[in-house]
């Protein structure tokens, strides 16, 4: 048996005491900085490290703004009730109205920013989102936040993405104050008796937004269980291993990894298998979703590791498969041309 099957049979087949909870809430005081702690460990040596550390400074202005964060409106209790009964998520990105505190907290980044010392492209991209105008900005947010690529900056485009992220980790903050928790999705059986999780439990049950990747957590009783990180409200919400976030197939996935594909033939097995990054593939539906192990390195962040093994996704990818995993601090696509966003802010 694999390790991964090990794991998946000890705590998330009976639904016990191991089991994690139905949400593990992003915190204040840490979510951010420990993500810009985890950069500045992984920049030294990479062949990223300018933009490892840019990302560092981009995670420590975002937790200086979520500190000063002003109050910013919330579901009443009718509107969470009704999300609630239709199984939707009550701050859904695509549709939940975007309150201006976002922009005025993106323009306070940016000048924090400023006073940064950084390669001169990326400082190009630090004044040009400056320059964007309220409804450029908008318009950008529109696009991150639906998943459409055509109009999008790829250049101001993490900048935004940044301040998003403080925006709706702020959201999910006051649903978590006001004790808002999901309604338990039904769940079918696996045929070894191991719970499958709802159809729509590849994403966020708060925000609606699909994950960066997924974690296993290291402490306690439900130590090897693995939670999927929200991309933008930061929110983690539980799915059993050995089971595909995108189509929540089982059977037909299995894991890569840069130590695996390194091994030579005389070389064991063992040390790719205990790698603490690696890809879930699924050859059902031929997608992935990068699996990082608190378990094998405590100190692991969702966004900060998935930005240092690019690698991993390009060795996947070669294979043919697509990505479940959203990362809005590196987005793929095809850029606007670079005089568009400028125009754009006038």
């Amino acid at each position: 048996m694999s390790a991964e099957a090990i794991a998946a049979a000890a705590g998330e087949g009976d639904g016990g005491l191991g089991a994690p909870p139905a949400l593990i809430w992003p915190e204040r005081g840490s979510v951010f900085a420990e993500r810009q702690m985890r950069l500045r460990q992984l920049a030294p040596g990479h062949a990223m490290d300018d933009f490892l550390l840019f990302m560092a400074e981009l995670a420590q202005v975002q937790h200086a703004a979520l500190q000063a964060y002003a109050e910013v409106p919330l579901p009443d209790a009718a509107a969470l009730e009704r999300a609630q009964q239709a199984g939707l998520p009550p701050l859904p990105a695509a549709d939940w109205p975007r309150d201006a505190a976002w922009r005025v907290s993106l323009r306070s980044m940016v000048q924090a920013l400023r006073r940064v010392d950084m390669p001169e492209g990326m400082r190009a991209a630090l004044d040009a989102a400056g320059r964007l105008s309220d409804d450029a900005l908008e318009r950008q947010a529109d696009c991150l936040l639906t998943g459409v690529m055509h109009g999008v900056d790829l250049a101001t485009a993490p900048l935004v993405a940044a301040a998003l992220q403080v925006h709706w980790t702020q959201l999910a903050l006051g649903l978590h104050a006001r004790g808002w928790r999901p309604r338990p999705g039904a769940a079918s059986a696996a045929p070894a008796g191991r719970p499958l999780a709802p159809a729509d439990a590849g994403s966020c049950p708060c925000c609606g937004s699909r994950p960066t990747a997924s974690l296993t957590r290291s402490t306690g009783r439900a130590s090897g269980q693995r939670v999927l990180q929200c991309s933008l409200c930061s929110v983690q919400w539980p799915l059993p291993r050995i089971q595909c976030a995108h189509c929540m197939a089982t059977e037909p996935v299995y894991y890569q990894s840069l130590e695996l594909a390194q091994a030579g033939a005389d070389e064991s097995a063992g040390r790719a298998a205990q790698a603490v990054v690696q890809a879930e593939c699924c050859s059902d539906c031929g997608h992935y979703l990068k699996i990082m192990h608190r378990d094998r390195d405590a100190f692991v962040d969702a966004v900060a590791d998935d930005l240092a093994t690019l690698t991993l996704d390009l060795l996947v990818s070669e294979a043919g498969m697509q990505r479940h995993g959203v990362n809005l601090m590196l987005l793929f696509g095809e850029p606007e041309p670079a005089s568009q966003a400028s125009r754009e802010g006038r």
